[in-house]
């Protein structure tokens, strides 16, 4: 009766944490600051992303999830220490249980590191569900049914396409590009054409602010400071909508390519369903301007965003562990 049920979207760029009848109750940058020499934790979250780029020697500032897998262990556990018990409103005697996604696909060996960070991070009880299938039960598909729903999850570290149907995941496939990937692509194509270096944050807010899956009906412009890469001085350059898109191209074609292999091997009936009903898309690279219309041009197949993509994993993570007893029979290590 007293313990708390948190549903956790451990993301490379996000976390959030959805708490039962509180909703979303934490979204923050999954960024970590360290001093170099104590190995101690100086920042967690918005405060550690203000300093991406900016600190000294002294300190690091790092992202301990890479591709949507753990990449550092002791600091991964120390933040989602943080952020339980943030989200929990401090110390409790009662330890929460909860339920993380983890991307399609990973490892047994990346999936107990996952489960054990949470456990020695303070949880109680913590169970593992595969992200697409949570990001379908957040956006409010008929997971439970026997007709498909397909669901395309756009995160931070890795995308990852998959049919659902009677709560398991038919046919899914993911790759390990999202928006971090897109951030790196426009910083490389800023170099290449104005020998212009820029940051991540740099290249992120391009993204957000005039990134557009197609070109635009008007051109957006955007001012960006960087390194001249040949005077080593500061200098500006106008970058627009246009030469983003060509800049995120390569990286789109690799989740489009993703989607494609999961609609190849579909069964017939399911693929029926998915015609009728179109897929959706969930996660943050979600909110890419025409992103849904370049997905449908390419596969022909009706493509929708869900209400608050960010929020889905989250919101599907916590619904199923309300509905453990029955999703346990179909999804095998939950």
């Amino acid at each position: 009766m007293f313990e708390k049920h948190l549903g956790i979207d451990l993301g490379t760029v996000n976390v959030l944490v959805c708490v039962r009848g509180r909703g979303v109750a934490l979204q923050e940058p999954s960024v970590v600051a360290i001093s170099a020499e104590e190995y101690k934790i100086v920042a967690v979250g918005e405060e550690a992303k203000a300093m991406l780029g900016r600190t000294p020697d002294a300190i690091d500032v790092v992202r301990p999830m890479r591709d949507g897998v753990i990449a550092n262990y002791r600091v991964t556990h120390r933040m989602l220490q943080y952020f339980i018990r943030k989200a929990c409103g401090g110390p409790s005697l009662f330890k929460p249980r909860v339920m993380i996604s983890v991307p399609y696909g990973v490892t047994s060996v990346e999936k107990r590191a996952v489960r054990e960070a949470a456990l020695d991070a303070g949880a109680g009880r913590a169970h593992l569900i595969p992200e697409p299938l949570a990001g379908a039960i957040g956006a409010g598909l008929p997971t439970g049914t026997p007709s498909g729903n397909m669901v395309v999850d756009m995160g931070g570290g890795a995308s990852g396409a998959a049919v659902i149907a009677m709560n398991g995941i038919v046919v899914a496939n993911s790759v390990r590009k999202g928006g971090l990937r897109f951030d790196e692509a426009i910083a490389a194509y800023v170099r290449r054409k104005y020998n212009l270096m820029i940051g991540q944050p740099t290249a992120e807010e391009i993204k957000i602010r005039i990134g557009s899956a197609l070109p635009l009906e008007e051109d957006m412009e955007m001012e960006v400071q960087g390194r001249d890469q040949v005077a080593g001085l500061p200098r500006t350059v106008t970058v627009n909508s246009e030469e983003v898109t060509e800049a995120l191209a390569e990286p789109l074609s690799a989740v489009v390519g993703v989607i494609k292999s999961v609609l190849e091997k579909t069964p017939p009936e399911l693929s029926s369903d998915i015609i009728d009903r179109g897929m959706v898309l969930v996660g943050g690279g979600a909110l890419l301007r025409k992103v849904d219309e370049m997905i449908t041009r390419e596969t022909g197949v009706p493509t929708y965003i869900a209400d608050a993509p960010i929020a889905c994993v989250a919101r599907g993570a916590l619904e199923a562990l309300e509905q453990y007893e029955v999703l346990k029979r179909s999804v095998p290590d939950l």
